[in-house]
C-alpha cells in the first residue's frame, strides 16, 4: 500500500512540473492568440486595412407546405400569400414552438374534460348501484357456475 501512495505522489510532482514547463513556453498575447516564447509558432496578424468578409446573414429556408401552415396556424401570417419565399429558421422554430404550446393547452384542456365527464359517468354508475366490486363479484360468481356446470357434464 505504502508503494502505490509514493507512486501517486511522484506521477502528482512529475505531471506538474510538466504543467509548469508547458505553461511557461506559453504566454498569452493582448490578442488572445497563443504564441510561443521562442517565436517559432505565431500566428499570421491580419492587415487592419483589409476588411473581413464575415457576415453576420441569417439563414433563409424555403417552407414547405406543411411549414406554411404552421406558420399561419401560429398566428405569424393571417393567409399563404403573405408567407414570403424564404423565412428564417428562428421563425420557424418560434412558430412551432407556439404551435407546441397550443396543443399542449389543447390537450391539457381535453383531460380536464375527460376527468370531468368519468366523474360524472362515475356517479351515474354508481346511483344504478353499478360499482367495481359488486361487478367483480358478479363475473366471479358466474364463472364459478361455469366451472361447476363444466365439471357436471364430464
Amino acid at each position: 500500500m505504502g508503494s502505490l501512495s509514493g507512486l501517486r505522489l511522484a506521477a502528482g510532482s512529475c505531471f506538474r512540473l510538466c504543467e509548469r514547463d508547458v505553461s511557461s513556453s506559453l504566454r498569452l498575447t493582448r490578442s488572445s492568440d497563443l504564441k510561443r516564447i521562442n517565436g517559432f509558432c505565431t500566428k499570421p496578424q491580419e492587415s487592419p486595412g483589409a476588411p473581413s468578409r464575415t457576415y453576420n446573414r441569417v439563414p433563409l429556408h424555403k417552407p414547405t407546405d406543411w411549414q406554411k401552415k404552421i406558420l399561419i396556424w401560429s398566428g405569424r401570417f393571417k393567409k399563404e400569400d403573405e408567407i414570403p419565399e424564404t423565412v428564417s429558421l428562428e421563425m420557424l422554430d418560434a412558430a412551432k414552438n407556439k404551435m407546441r404550446v397550443k396543443i399542449s393547452y389543447l390537450m391539457i384542456a381535453l383531460t380536464v374534460v375527460g376527468c370531468i365527464f368519468m366523474v360524472i359517468e362515475g356517479k351515474k354508475a354508481a346511483q344504478r348501484h353499478e360499482t367495481l366490486t359488486s361487478l367483480n363479484l358478479e363475473k366471479k360468481a358466474r364463472l364459478k357456475e361455469e366451472a361447476a356446470m363444466k365439471a357436471k357434464t364430464e
